[in-house]
C-alpha cells in the first residue's frame, strides 16, 4: 500500500479504535494498540511497518516523552529523586534474578539465562506516559516517580547490557570500562542541566524575535531532537534526552505556549502512529506458537517489575496502593528489551527460537499494561 494511504488508514484506525476503547472505560491507547493489530500483518494486513511509518513512530515517542517532560511538575521531580532510584534498582534487580533463575530451571545455559534476565530489566515508558497523560495522572507523585525511575532504569540497563556482553566475549568485566561508561552518562546529564538550561532559555528568547509563524515551537522541536541525538551518542535512549529537554523547557516563560502547540502536532499525527504501530509490529502468531516457558517468562517480567519497583517504592515510604501503581507503570517493555535481545542474537547467545521468547514477553506486557494501569488508578 502507498505510504500516504497507510498513514491515512493508521490515523483513522487510531481515532476510531481509541474512541471505542473509551466507550468501554478503557484507555484510548489500548484501543489504538488493538487497532494496529487488526489492520496490521497479524489480521487484515492493510498496512505494514514500513520505513516511513517507523520514522513517524520514532518521532511520536520522542514527542510523547518531550510532552511528558513539559507536563512534569519539576519540584515534584526533585522530591522523588531518592524514591525513583530505589524503584529503578528494584525494577532491575528483581526481574534480572527471577529471569535468570527461571531460565536456568527450564534448562537454558548460564549465559543464555543471564541475557534472558537482562532483557527483563528494560522498561519502556512511552505507553505508560501516554496513558497517564490521558488519565491526567502524570503530574502526581506516582506518575513523576515512574518517569524519573525510567531515566535511572535506562542508565542501569546500559550497565547491565555492557556487563553481559563483556562476560560473553571476554569472560570478565573491567571495572575501568564501567567507570568510563558511568562517567560519560554523568557528563551527559551534568552538561545538559548546567549548560543546557541557560542555553535553551536564551535560544527560545532569541527565537521569539524572529517574526515568522511558529518559530518558538520550531526551536523547541529542534532542541528536543538535538537532545535525543546527543543522548543516543552517549548510549542513552533518545527518549531520555527528549524528556530531559521537556523538563528544562518546562521552566521557561514559553513553556505553556509550546506545550499547547506540541500537543496539537503530536496528537494529530505522530503519537497516534506510534501507538498503532506497536500493534502493527506485534505478531500475534508469535503468541499462538509461544511455548510454556515463553508465557512463564512474560509472567515473570510482569511480576518482577511489580514486585521490584513496588518494593523500592515501599522502601521510600510510599503507600501500598501507590507502590502498586508505580510497579504497574514500569511493566511495559518495547524497543530497549528488543535491542538487548537482538544484541544477544548477534552475539550468538540466542538463536531464533530463544529470540521469540522476549518478543512474546514484549507483546504480552504491552497489551496488559493499559487495563492494569486503569485498574490500579481506579480507586483514588
Amino acid at each position: 500500500m502507498d505510504v500516504f494511504l497507510e498513514l491515512a488508514t493508521i490515523l483513522i484506525a487510531a481515532k476510531i479504535f481509541g474512541y471505542l476503547a473509551t466507550k468501554i472505560k478503557m484507555p484510548a491507547a489500548l484501543g489504538q494498540l488493538v487497532g494496529g493489530i487488526i489492520i496490521g500483518p497479524s489480521i487484515l494486513r492493510f498496512v505494514s511497518y514500513s520505513e516511513e511509518v517507523h520514522l513517524i513512530s520514532e518521532l511520536g515517542i520522542v514527542l510523547l516523552l518531550f510532552l511528558a517532560g513539559l507536563e512534569t511538575d519539576v519540584e515534584e521531580f526533585k522530591r522523588v529523586g531518592v524514591p525513583a532510584f530505589l524503584v529503578a534498582v528494584g525494577g532491575v534487580a528483581v526481574p534480572l534474578i527471577l529471569g535468570y533463575a527461571s531460565a536456568l530451571f527450564f534448562g537454558y545455559s548460564k549465559v543464555q539465562a543471564l541475557f534472558l534476565g537482562g532483557v527483563l530489566t528494560a522498561t519502556s515508558v512511552g505507553l505508560t506516559a501516554s496513558i497517564l497523560m490521558e488519565m491526567k495522572k502524570l503530574r502526581g507523585k506516582e506518575g513523576t516517580t515512574i518517569l524519573a525511575a525510567a531515566v535511572v532504569d535506562d542508565v542501569l540497563g546500559i550497565i547491565v547490557l555492557t556487563i553481559l556482553v563483556a562476560l560473553n566475549t571476554k569472560g570478565h568485566v573491567y571495572i575501568e570500562d564501567l567507570l568510563i561508561l558511568l562517567g560519560e552518562v554523568a557528563f551527559f546529564f551534568a552538561v545538559s542541566i548546567l549548560l543546557g538550561t541557560p542555553a535553551i532559555k536564551e535560544a527560545l528568547k532569541l527565537s521569539s524575535k524572529i517574526e515568522l509563524p511558529e518559530t518558538v515551537t520550531a526551536f523547541a522541536l529542534s532542541i528536543t531532537l538535538i537532545f535525543a541525538y546527543i543522548a543516543e551518542k552517549f548510549q542513552i535512549a533518545g527518549i531520555t534526552g527528549a524528556y530531559l529537554a521537556g523538563l528544562i523547557i518546562a521552566q521557561t516563560d514559553e513553556a505553556r505556549r509550546i506545550t499547547t502547540k506540541i500537543m496539537t502536532i503530536a496528537y494529530s499525527l505522530f503519537v497516534p502512529v506510534f501507538l498503532v504501530s506497536i500493534g502493527i509490529k506485534s505478531d500475534i502468531g508469535t503468541l499462538l506458537h509461544a511455548g510454556t516457558f515463553a508465557l512463564i517468562y512474560a509472567l515473570v517480567g510482569v511480576f518482577g517489575k511489580i514486585v521490584g519497583c513496588g518494593a523500592g517504592a515501599l522502601l521510600a515510604k510510599f503507600k501500598p496502593k501507590e507502590a502498586l501503581r508505580v510497579g504497574v507503570g514500569m511493566i511495559p517493555r518495547m524497543e530497549v528489551a528488543l535491542i538487548m535481545a537482538n544484541v544477544a542474537l548477534t552475539e550468538g547467545v540466542f538463536d531464533q527460537g530463544i529470540f521469540s521468547i522476549p518478543v512474546t514477553m514484549v507483546i504480552i506486557t504491552t497489551l496488559i499494561t493499559p487495563p492494569l494501569l486503569k485498574l490500579a488508578f481506579a480507586r483514588e
